[in-house]
C-alpha cells in the first residue's frame, strides 16, 4: 500500500505533498496538547508502536503493490481523529526510513493509508453516535469491527483507481489480481481491531478516548 513515487507526475506527488502536510498541520493545531493526560499519550503512542509492527508484516505481489493491515480504525478509535493523524504519519515516516517506501510519495501514501480510513472511521463513529443506541457492542461491531473492514476495502478501491488512473498496471490486472487481496484483508482487519479495542475497553479504558463509560453502559436510549 505504501507507493513508489516513480510512476505518478511529479504534479500529483508535489500537490498531494502539500495536502497532506496542511492536513497534518491542521490536525496538530486542533490538539489541546498541554491538556493530554498521561493515560492518553499511554494510549495514543502505544497504539502508533503497535501500528508501525503491523506494517512490518507485509507481503509483495508485484512492484509497488505490497499489502499489510492498515490499523488506522483502530488508532482512531483510541486516539481520535487528530492525534490518528499524527501518529500515522509518524509510523509513516518511520516506515520509510527503514526503506518501505519513497520519501517523494509519502503525501501521497498518507492520504490513501492514513487520512482516507481515518476520516471514514471518524465519520461512521460520529453516525453511529447520533443514529444508533448506546451500547457495548454496537460500538465493538460497528465503530470498530465494521469500520476497520470498510477502511480496508475504500483504501484497496482508491489504490487501485489510483494505479489504473496512473497507467502503472493494466486495470484488469488490478481488478483480478489486487482488488480482491483487499475484501479479503478487510476481515482480518476488522477482527483484529475488533479484538483489540474490546480487550482495551475492558483493561484498560482510560486509554481509549473515544470509549465513555457513562454513555455506552448506564445511557438508556
Amino acid at each position: 500500500m505504501n507507493l513508489h513515487a516513480g510512476p505518478f507526475a511529479n504534479w500529483l506527488l508535489l500537490t498531494s505533498f502539500l495536502i497532506s502536510g496542511g492536513l497534518i498541520l491542521h490536525a496538530a493545531l486542533r490538539i489541546p496538547w498541554f491538556a493530554l493526560t498521561q493515560e492518553r499519550l499511554t494510549g495514543w503512542f502505544g497504539a502508533s508502536v503497535f501500528v508501525l509492527c503491523f506494517w512490518q508484516m507485509k507481503a509483495s505481489i508485484q512492484p509497488g503493490l505490497s499489502f499489510h493491515l492498515l490499523g488506522a480504525s483502530a488508532l482512531t478509535m483510541i486516539a481520535g481523529r487528530d492525534k490518528a493523524l499524527l501518529g500515522l504519519a509518524a509510523v509513516l515516516i518511520a516506515d520509510t526510513a527503514y526503506g518501505h517506501s519513497a520519501w517523494a510519495s509519502m503525501g501521497l501514501s498518507w492520504l490513501i493509508i492514513a487520512f482516507l480510513p481515518v476520516t471514514l472511521t471518524h465519520a461512521l463513529f460520529n453516525w453511529a453516535q447520533r443514529a444508533l443506541p448506546a451500547n457495548y457492542f454496537i460500538y465493538i461491531f460497528v465503530n470498530c469491527f465494521a469500520a476497520s473492514m470498510l477502511s480496508m476495502w475504500c483504501t484497496g478501491f482508491f489504490t487501485c483507481g489510483l494505479l489504473a488512473a496512473s497507467g502503472v498496471y493494466p486495470v484488469d490486472f488490478l481488478i483480478e489480481e489486487q482488488l480482491p487481496y483487499y475484501f479479503l484483508m478487510g476481515w482480518p482487519e476488522g477482527f483484529t481491531s475488533g479484538v483489540y479495542l474490546s480487550l482495551l475497553v475492558i483493561w484498560r479504558p482510560q486509554w481509549v478516548s473515544t470509549f465513555n463509560d457513562a454513555f455506552y453502559l448506564t445511557r438508556k436510549n
